[in-house]
């Protein structure tokens, strides 16, 4: 998982785990700050080497932007997100607002879109994510699995966050194919720049068929509708999952959608 946080800020984000490789095409193409908590060496060096001092670490930085220290335990490293542009703002990193130009936002629905009142991800039996539709509030809320043991099949239960105590909801849910490049088991890199391919779009109960690309290193990703004209996202918050080319997308019952990931 990797956050971005624009307009608003968070006082207790985690827990702070290692970084991925593909975290440096995503710090590059908004334009903020990468707060990580530790990688494998090899991983950890090509960060430094991308990104220079926008890669912060939870040790370098320390306290008030991160609580904790153990980056295997998912309550040991917590961080406020104020306090690393605080942070990054004291030791000189350029943190002046980025140009994200190029994304469309519109309260109004795009034409075009198919019944979708719920999304699930299996990333395998015992990893899955499901979104439901709650035309109340007009966002997908999150749920997460709830495996009692290895033999007890699972029950889904509200995703809930921290800080709020509420359950965990998104204006937008994208699902976004991209390749995945096996480095070595269990390490990947997920090749977004230059590259473009299909997605999916999630936004007021129901689902657009979309293309993303990513054209510069410096700039967001993209999403076009069939026709290549910006397709509009609502106003709001936004969660992209990156499958891999060879993920089955579907509708297994009419308005529920799924994908099963798979490599590469």
């Amino acid at each position: 998982f990797i956050a971005l946080y624009y307009s608003q800020d968070a006082p207790k984000v985690g827990p702070v785990r290692s970084r991925r490789l593909v975290d440096i095409q995503l710090t590059n193409f908004y334009g903020e700050p990468l707060a990580f908590g530790g990688a494998e060496q090899d991983t950890v060096e090509e960060i430094y080497q991308t990104l220079g001092n926008r890669a912060v670490s939870h040790l370098e930085a320390g306290e008030p932007a991160f609580t904790g220290t153990d980056t295997h335990s998912v309550i040991g490293v917590f961080a406020n997100s104020a306090e690393i542009t605080a942070y990054a703002v004291r030791v000189g990193i350029d943190n002046t607002r980025p140009n994200l130009s190029g994304m469309l936002f519109d309260a109004r629905l795009p034409a075009g879109g198919k019944p979708a009142n719920q999304l699930t991800v299996l990333f395998n039996y015992y990893n899955r994510a499901e979104w439901r539709y709650d035309s109340a509030s007009g966002t997908y809320l999150r749920w997460i699995e709830d495996m009692k043991d290895e033999d007890t099949v699972y029950t889904m239960i509200p995703l809930v966050d921290r800080n709020s105590g509420q359950q965990l909801a998104f204006h937008n849910v994208v699902v976004l194919f991209a390749e995945y490049t096996e480095i070595k088991p269990a390490k990947h890199q997920i090749n977004l720049q230059g590259g473009h391919g299909r997605a999916v779009l999630f936004r007021g109960g129901q689902m657009f068929e979309a293309r993303w690309a990513a054209p510069k290193a410096d700039a967001p990703i993209l999403f076009m509708d069939a026709s290549g004209a910006p397709l509009a996202f609502q106003p709001g918050n936004t969660w992209v999952v990156l499958a891999g080319l060879n993920s089955p997308f579907g509708e297994p019952r009419a308005g529920q959608w799924e994908m099963v990931f798979m490599l590469p």
